[in-house]
């Protein structure tokens, strides 16, 4: 079976617009496009020859390969974060120039998730024999952070005895950061703005903010731009609710709100001007973005990300958040708490993942960790095992988001011997 079809299959998935929370019903509870997606997944698989199944009504769904007494695990997600604007491709469709395949969800996680079933379906037209089956388990609340649908299937399906998640970087993963999320609250009279609005999810840096306020007497809009990044990453990109703070610091001196910002936030990202600025030897230092801000009929409300290291509690930050907002009449409140993913990062599992990876690869970097969240932190023995592949570009949740086509390529040679390496009795030069 060649690339070809991998990369057809990969474009009828993304040419789903698969964001969850969009028109959401009983039969689709992440939305139609999550649910679409899902449906999409499932029917390839089966023409694939798996084994699938559909779950309470498009919760989670999951499709398996081979004979045994226990399960590998694979876990990806088919939801993407909105497009956003400014695309050179069309965002909901896969369109390939000089090497490279762009469209929302072909890195982050609609790729990965591809080359994992084309290299289920490499072993299985081999006619290898697995001591365990392997089940790929396709999720769709990854970006909102909910993960309802990992939490249905840890109560309801067979757990894998270990895994991996194919949404972060080689070699490997053995640790992920705190996330924490926070709604920041004021009213919108004492904010001195008419409205403003800006970002798309909390864990996006946002790329563009707008404001309405009166000036002697006069309506005047304000807007900013930036760069979008993954929130993990903030150093990539370009707050523009940063930068429109810092235009209506001229405009509104004596707000609350552009006081707070510019006392508190700024242009920091490591939480220096909050009093939180955390870091430890394992995982590095924090790292904070506010992602969304907006108002309601009587208030203004942003959201923050925060990224904690793995050896701190919520507390350490939430405490100094509360009494730095407190100054300036903003209330704060913790929305999410996700603890942090910290394993051995000589154990087994990662120790087979890196031999793979090392073999095909040639690089003998070490395994990291990072501030993003993957589903690694939705079961015990998940492991975050690639796509991205050291010294290449980080486009996830940006605007003409792409992946490599060789890189895509390569990807279904690595976790097919991934999955030989947790799931059979081969030896690394057999695979």
């Amino acid at each position: 079976m060649n690339n070809e079809e991998m990369k057809r299959s990969l474009r009828e998935l993304c040419r789903i617009e698969s964001v969850a929370g969009i028109d959401v019903s009983d039969d689709a509870p992440y939305g139609a496009g999550c649910a679409q997606a899902l449906d999409y997944a499932l029917e390839l698989c089966r023409r694939l020859g798996f084994e699938t199944k559909l779950c309470d009504k498009h919760r989670c769904g999951w499709a398996q390969i081979g004979a045994g007494e226990t399960v590998v695990g694979i876990l990806a997600h088919l939801d993407v974060v909105p497009a956003g604007s400014g695309w050179s491709y069309p965002a909901y469709d896969l369109s390939e120039e000089n090497g490279r395949l762009y469209g929302r969800g072909v890195s982050d996680d609609k790729g990965p998730a591809i080359a994992c079933i084309y290299a289920m379906k490499d072993i299985l037209d081999a006619g290898i024999s697995l001591k365990r089956r392997v089940r790929i388990i396709f999720g769709q609340s990854e970006e909102s952070g909910e993960w309802d649908d990992m939490a249905y299937y840890r109560e309801h399906e067979e757990l894998p005895v270990f895994g991996f998640t194919p949404d972060a970087d080689f070699p490997a993963i053995y640790g992920e950061k705190r996330l924490l999320n926070y709604k920041l609250t004021m009213p919108l009279e004492e904010s001195g703005l008419l409205d403003i609005r800006g970002g798309s999810a909390s864990n996006v840096v946002p790329d563009h903010c707008e404001a309405r306020l009166l000036i002697d007497g006069r309506e005047k809009c304000i807007t900013a731009s930036g760069k979008a990044s993954h929130a993990s990453t903030p150093e990539d990109g370009e707050n523009a609710i940063a930068a429109l703070a810092e235009k209506l610091a001229s405009l509104l001196p004596q707000s609350p709100f552009v006081r707070f910002y510019r006392d508190r936030i700024g242009s920091s990202l490591n939480g220096e001007l909050m009093g939180c600025a955390l870091a430890d030897i394992e995982s590095g230092k924090l790292t904070m973005n506010v992602g969304t801000i907006g108002v309601t009929d009587v208030n203004l409300v942003m959201e923050i990300d925060v990224r904690a290291p793995v050896t701190f509690e919520a507390d350490a930050v939430t405490e100094p958040l509360r009494r730095a907002a407190a100054e300036y009449g903003i209330e704060v409140e913790l929305t999410q708490d996700t603890p942090p993913v910290y394993m051995d990062k000589n154990g087994d599992v990662i120790r087979r993942l890196l031999a793979v990876y090392r073999e095909e690869t040639g690089d003998f970097s070490e395994p990291t960790v990072i501030g993003g969240g993957t589903y690694a932190r939705a079961m015990d023995n998940i492991v975050a095992f690639g796509p991205m592949f050291p010294g290449r570009e980080l486009t996830e949740h940006q605007r003409n988001e792409y992946l490599l086509a060789e890189d895509f390529c390569r990807l279904r040679s690595i976790y097919r011997k991934a999955i030989l390496a947790l799931a059979s009795d081969l030896s690394l030069i057999h695979i």
